[in-house]
């Protein structure tokens, strides 16, 4: 192979840009971009029709057909080989059949959604009479894709550098970068040592149109073919040669929110601009980029800055992940709004009594209330950061002997008296889910629904369920950020969205109060084995909280967090709200300065 232009490769931080590539020499063969996009499903999606006949129900959709019994419980239609279910009621005025679409799992293996959670997701569905006893509706479900981008480089050293990326789930091969080698013409070979044992991949280099044919983990085997560096719009930032970045004012799409310009509510625009430029400029191959889809920023109640990335936009659905978490707490909090029997000292065994009898009784598992759950202080055998523990969440969603996993959460052994340890555990936050259920008497994706998503008025939206078809609370859903920022606007205004009362004021304040110290003595910890697992901090219900500091001064905030940086943020003495979405997943040490760096040097910096 001979050599080619170098590449200045920089490590990223929240501050940093990316040296411009410049040529040398003529490129290596290999050089460039490679892609390969797969699409895996799902099959059902487009025009929905459903027919009400003598029989019951009748339904059409990609060519398929499935029918139903008439039922006063309403309409439950569901395709051969669980390849999709309509559920919902025909309003009473007969011009509406309203419920959701609940599409399959996919098929990739150890991957088989859109989240990489092994769940199916639901999406509100609303279908619109066309005729006679005929309602019609447009199902757009997630779809699951996996995109693999390659780009061969020659790095600082002049050694030919390999990088690949995956925008979806952040799948890299087990490497930032590989070496780059040609056993002979037909065979590439990519090769690193993240942690002194070798990562390889290897692929067959094919002609005619070029391509490189590789095995990918998890995936099965993909064809990545050449494209030009704006044809790959998922790699980049933005598409490299594009003028420099020029701040504009948000503009209003009729979704509820109210826009200005930065600087009429007190923000130096120049700032923010240089922050987005930055942003713009990481350079996605590099050691440790910072992979940001989305910056959302409101103040003083207007939506000032939002800006997308790697080809998001403001009509995507984002993975939020654990910061949907959060969303026990909101929904606590609109349940007690609206009367029900339930509140953060309701235990949760007493309440789910009537699905018991659970295994390993012990005399522990009755103090356990939905205030423990939602500080991950339970005491149940459930350890998100211990693989060897029972009630990990990957150990819960890949097992198969148990698919109701509030049962399976409700028969763990108990490890601690409820309250005295700090333990991050998904299975807490998801057994929420099961009493806001069991007090609302509400499928939990509707009650979210009626509660959260109507009252804010967000548009596109998807839920992820359970094997048994029950709302999962422990994170996934999808959500596009305009939407996630309204629920920071709403606990910043006291719990209000313009006339719609959400949770109450007292509410806010209740559950972003200080519960739970997050340390090596609350966790039982060594200090190493702390510093490995968490950051030191204190969490409300579903909510973190922390202390930011810009100008000398102090801001306390309250915020929701998942992994790979989706961040909702909320700092009230500066009557402040961010978002992010990113796709660092499983890279803490990155996307937790998104919170920490950006927001108090570059957000809250930019007040004048």
């Amino acid at each position: 192979m001979t050599s080619a232009w170098l590449r200045v490769c920089t490590v990223f931080t929240v501050l940093g840009v990316s040296a411009p590539a410049s040529p040398a020499e003529p490129a290596d063969p290999l050089e460039g971009i490679w892609v390969s996009e797969t699409r895996f499903g799902p099959e059902l999606q487009g025009e929905l029709t459903i027919q009400r006949t003598a029989e019951g129900w009748r339904a059409a959709i990609g060519g398929l057909q499935a029918g139903a019994p008439a039922s006063d419980a309403g309409v439950y239609i569901a395709f051969p080989d669980d390849k999709g279910v309509f559920r919902g009621a025909l309003a009473s005025d007969g011009q509406t059949l309203e419920g959701f679409w609940r599409q399959p799992r996919g098929a990739t293996r150890d991957r088989p959604d859109p989240g990489g959670s092994g769940q199916s997701f639901v999406t509100p569905l609303v279908l619109r009479a066309t005729g006679a006893d005929t309602w019609q509706g447009v199902v757009q479900p997630l779809e699951d894709r996996f995109t693999l981008y390659l780009r061969i480089f020659r790095n600082a050293d002049g050694a030919l550098t390999a990088a690949f990326r995956n925008p979806e789930l952040n799948r890299r091969g087990g490497a930032s970068h590989f070496r780059v080698n040609s056993e002979d013409d037909d065979t590439v070979v990519f090769t690193a040592r993240p942690d002194h044992t070798e990562v390889r991949h290897t692929a067959e280099l094919l002609a005619d149109p070029a391509r490189l044919r590789i095995k990918w983990p998890d995936v099965g085997v993909l064809e990545l073919v050449r494209r030009t560096p704006g044809d790959a719009p998922h790699f980049y930032p933005r598409p490299p040669g594009k003028p420099r970045y020029v701040y504009q004012r948000p503009p209003k799409t009729g979704d509820g929110w109210a826009t200005a310009r930065a600087r009429n509510v007190g923000l130096d625009e120049v700032k923010l601009t240089r922050l987005v430029q930055r942003l713009i400029d990481i350079d996605p191959s590099s050691q440790r980029p910072g992979l940001v889809h989305s910056i959302l920023v409101a103040r003083r109640g207007r939506l000032v800055l939002e800006e997308y990335f790697c080809g998001y936009d403001r009509d995507t659905p984002h993975d939020i992940r654990s910061a949907g978490k959060t969303f026990a707490s909101v929904m606590l909090g609109a349940a007690m709004l609206r009367g029900a029997q339930i509140a953060p000292d309701t235990k949760i065994y007493s309440l789910l009594a009537d699905g018991g009898p659970y295994q390993n009784l012990d005399p522990r598992k009755k103090y356990i209330t939905l205030a423990h759950l939602m500080t991950h202080s339970a005491g149940l055998a459930c350890d998100d950061n211990d693989d060897a523990s029972p009630g990990n969440e990957n150990t819960m969603t890949t097992q198969t002997a148990q698919p109701d996993w509030w049962r399976y959460t409700l028969d763990l052994p108990m490890v601690q008296l409820p309250g005295v340890r700090y333990a991050y555990c998904s299975a807490n936050t998801n057994l929420v889910g099961a009493a806001l259920t069991k007090a609302t008497g509400t499928w939990l994706p509707e009650f979210f629904k009626r509660t959260v998503a109507d009252p804010l008025g967000f548009a596109r939206w998807h839920w992820n369920v359970m094997p048994t078809g029950e709302g999962y609370l422990a994170g996934g859903a999808f959500l596009l950020p305009r939407d996630l920022l309204k629920v920071g606007q709403a606990y910043l205004d006291g719990g209000r969205w313009y006339d719609r009362q959400i949770v109450t004021p007292e509410w806010v304040a209740r559950s972003t109060a200080p519960r739970m110290k997050i340390n090596e003595q609350t966790t039982g910890l060594s200090a190493d084995d702390f510093g490995n697992a968490y950051f030191k901090g204190t969490d409300a219900y579903a909510w973190h909280l922390s202390e930011l500091r810009s100008g000398g001064r102090a801001y306390p905030d309250y915020y929701a967090s998942g992994n790979g940086g989706q961040l909702l943020i909320v700092v009230p003495d500066a009557e402040l709200v961010v978002v992010f979405t990113a796709g660092n997943y499983m890279q803490g040490g990155i996307w937790s300065r998104f919170h920490s760096e950006i927001v108090p040097q570059d957000i809250l910096g930019a007040i004048k």
